[in-house]
């Protein structure tokens, strides 16, 4: 059986654009703030942004004294009525010899102050809609053709940038990175709770076809009973797809995991006791798996935080997933 339930996603950009199009509508003058790169220690994230008007504002370009400062200035633009695009290069060094931004923290961002106008409207609402649907699509910013959007994903890497005075930043719609979890019980339940505020797009599949746990799971995008020994058709490749294994039991783990052992994704863990993933590693030993399939597995999963109840283990699973989302 294979049944989905798509929700809304609840995407880090869609207040913003939100904002904007609310602002619009209103004959509200309001500016875009865009980190269109960053390097190193930065406090927001390529592809983080914010929307400011005179009185409001949404979103974040990473916080600290630098988005206070890009607030004020852009609100001082506002003041002053129409104004071009500014790209602006933020280094957080004190001992940078121009463009400090403020911060210490030795990373660099490269920022976008873009003026929204009514003509932009149409726009803004389309990316809206499209956030709010979950449809692929793409964002284009750029000196030559302003703000656009492509109604469908590209195959290009998630962001793109291009420097110079002719400057174009693009982006596709929705969540970069993936979280798939496989079984959809109690852990599964505290763990889509916590992915669900960390900007991944989340998939929670069962093969119990009435589990009320994992039928009324809120957080996840999508939801699917299918049979564990097709994982490998319900499950895309790719290097921002994250994989965790907690079914029912020892057998069904064992059917999973054979199934998307050799699934080119990012990473690919099992929850357990250090018995049970003993048992599951002698056991695919024994079926002839080789030793460099079996290094690429995270198990036990979850940083070694005594954690005990489900709540305490998705914390530290979410956390092995940050760190190696994070990893350079």
């Amino acid at each position: 059986m294979n049944t989905s339930t798509a929700f809304p996603a609840a995407q880090r950009d869609l207040p913003v654009w939100q904002q904007a199009a609310a602002s619009l509508q209103a004959g509200v003058p309001v500016a875009l703030l865009c980190v269109l790169a960053s390097a190193g220690s930065s406090p927001g994230r390529q592809g983080f942004k914010m929307v400011v008007t005179a009185t409001d504002m949404a979103g974040s370009i990473g916080g600290g004294i630098m988005e206070h400062k890009f607030v004020e200035l852009a609100r001082t633009l506002l003041a002053e009525g129409s104004f071009a695009p500014m790209l602006r290069r933020q280094i957080h060094r004190r001992e940078a010899p121009a463009d400090r931004s403020g911060m210490i923290c030795s990373g660099e961002q490269q920022l976008l102050v873009y003026p929204l106008s009514a003509a932009d409207l149409p726009t803004v609402l389309r990316i809206t809609e499209l956030l709010q649907q979950s449809v692929p699509g793409r964002v284009w910013l750029s000196a030559a053709e302003g703000l656009r959007v492509q109604e469908e994903a590209a195959a290009a890497p998630h962001y793109t940038l291009q420097h110079g005075p002719d400057w174009a930043y693009s982006e596709n719609l929705g969540f970069r990175d993936k979280a798939t979890i496989v079984g959809g019980g109690h852990v599964a339940l505290a763990l889509s709770r916590v992915l669900a505020s960390l900007d991944f797009g989340l998939t929670v599949l069962d093969d119990r076809p009435n589990l009320n746990t994992h039928q009324l799971n809120p957080y996840a995008h999508y939801k699917r009973t299918v049979v564990y020994e097709q994982l490998l058709q319900e499950i895309p490749a790719g290097p921002h797809q994250y994989v965790i294994l907690m079914t029912f039991g020892y057998r069904s783990d064992l059917a999973a995991l054979r199934a998307l052992l050799h699934h080119p994704v990012r990473y690919l863990g099992v929850m357990g006791s250090q018995a049970k993933i003993t048992e599951l590693l002698v056991t695919l030993r024994a079926e002839g798996v080789p030793e460099q399939a079996l290094a690429r597995v995270h198990a036990p999963i979850g940083l070694p935080i005594n954690s005990r109840t489900p709540e305490e283990i998705a914390i530290s699973i979410a956390a092995e997933l940050i760190r190696e989302r994070n990893a350079q």
